[in-house]
């Protein structure tokens, strides 16, 4: 079932998401909706915030960035074959070179700005098996796991903008809390219902 994505201004992108336990009620039908609304709009990336779930929760798909004239034929490959489901991650370690990558995020459409993250990231968590594992990531899957673990931490990507970025995309921002931004993809946005 394809869920309707929470807009920039609703309270649940702002929380520190909490753990869950294989117990968690419907847990294989919510990763299912998950990746279905995540491909219906297009996206590499969705957290359960984005669904309106504060539950520590992410699933990625990196395989449309394999498809870019601006990397490697390796990490192509790599990029090609990651669908990856995060439960209460936690990142350990960054590392590495700090580089900038124009972001976007399916909870702010339209917007999309140049974000500096470490190249490497070690990162603990448990698949959808519940079976714990220790990850060393880098490159563009680094990137988008970073991006969607700063969103069960209560973190946008445009929390990483300087003062000045976030000035001239602040109407924007507003436009989407008033639910002016038409995506192809449903939204709730903070001060409408769903459309």
């Amino acid at each position: 079932m394809i869920l309707p994505i929470y807009g920039y201004g609703e309270a649940v992108l702002r929380k520190v998401c909490e753990d869950i336990t294989p117990e968690y009620p419907n847990l294989t039908q919510t990763l299912s909706n998950m990746y279905e609304t995540m491909y219906n709009a297009y996206g590499v990336g969705l957290a359960a915030p984005q669904v309106g779930l504060p539950i520590r929760l992410f699933v990625i798909d990196s395989s449309p960035f394999a498809d870019s004239d601006d990397i490697s034929k390796t990490e192509a490959a790599t990029l090609k074959d990651f669908k990856q489901t995060f439960i209460n991650a936690k990142i350990l370690k960054e590392e590495g070179e700090i580089w900038g990558f124009n972001e976007g995020c399916l909870s702010i459409p339209d917007v999309r700005e140049d974000v500096f993250r470490h190249e490497t990231i070690t990162i603990e968590y448990l698949d959808e098996n519940f079976v714990k594992k220790t990850e060393m990531y880098s490159g563009l899957i680094a990137r988008v796991i970073q991006h969607e673990y700063d969103h069960i931490e209560g973190i946008l990507f445009t929390d990483h903008l300087s003062m000045l970025k976030k000035k001239l995309v602040g109407k924007k921002l507003q436009n989407i809390m008033e639910g002016k931004a038409r995506p192809d993809y449903r939204m709730k946005f903070a001060n409408l219902k769903i459309k």
